[in-house]
């Protein structure tokens, strides 16, 4: 498969230094991210795991530029992400992130068709190219047959498929996951990461999935442990599920 026109070419496609991130409590400050060094690269999933309120979610949020960390560095995609002004960290999400998350923010109104389109125009894509690379999206995770039903007649896990197909239509470097089957069932969390894996392999994109499921390990490239805001354990794992 072609490797698509804004692929920035690179192995390691994120990496933080010395990441922290405090939050006030009262008279106090929590420390939530501490010294955190981290690194993922194209083409593998990076798996980071660890127990509620251990800073998984704090940290994807730094990692992807939703959250500005207190102190230490984000280099995405070969630049310093947190160095940018506000507008241009926006414009690089659009242009090279992918997000799903566990309560798969679907807007109730709009079609499947609708949901996946709609982040595509906002690209500055015509709208026929839009609908013909959503209809191609929703194919690829196999919902083409429900491209006009909306997220009141889907299931859980057709839902978290329609964010999938969102997120990947862009073909983005970077694709962030927040707990991408905690609402499902054994079996619909088999078929969301495995189509994570298949953004990683066959688009050449770096996966970060944040979860506490240990069942995930096995289609991981890399596991991460943190808690306590600090890392634990990284390990690769080397023969992931394909």
């Amino acid at each position: 498969m072609n490797a698509p026109s804004n692929m920035i070419r690179a192995d390691k496609a994120l990496t933080a230094k010395g990441l922290v991130k405090r939050f006030k409590t009262g008279r106090t400050y929590v420390e939530v991210l501490r010294e955190v060094d981290f690194e993922a690269r194209h083409g593998q999933v990076t798996m980071v795991m660890g127990p509620s309120g251990s800073g998984k979610s704090t940290l994807i949020a730094a990692l992807s530029g939703l959250l500005k960390p207190d102190d230490g560095q984000v280099n995405a995609l070969g630049e310093d992400l947190w160095s940018r002004k506000a507008g241009k960290i926006d414009r690089f999400r659009l242009d090279h992130c992918g997000f799903i998350f566990q309560g798969f923010n679907l807007f109730p109104a709009l079609t499947a068709l609708q949901q996946v389109t709609v982040a595509l125009k906002y690209q500055g894509k015509s709208r026929a190219e839009a609908r013909r690379i959503a209809i191609d999206a929703l194919d690829e995770v196999g919902l083409k047959a429900h491209l006009n039903q909306r997220p009141s007649e889907l299931s859980g896990g057709e839902k978290q498929r329609i964010a999938i197909a969102r997120a990947v239509a862009k073909r983005p470097s970077l694709l962030f996951a927040d707990e991408p089957t905690s609402a499902l069932d054994g079996e619909n969390g088999q078929i969301v990461i495995r189509l994570l894996r298949r953004a990683a392999v066959e688009h050449n994109a770096a996966v970060v999935c944040v979860t506490h499921d240990p069942r995930l390990e096995a289609f991981a490239d890399r596991v991460i442990h943190i808690e306590d805001g600090r890392i634990l354990a990284d390990r690769a794992v080397p023969s992931a599920e394909s």
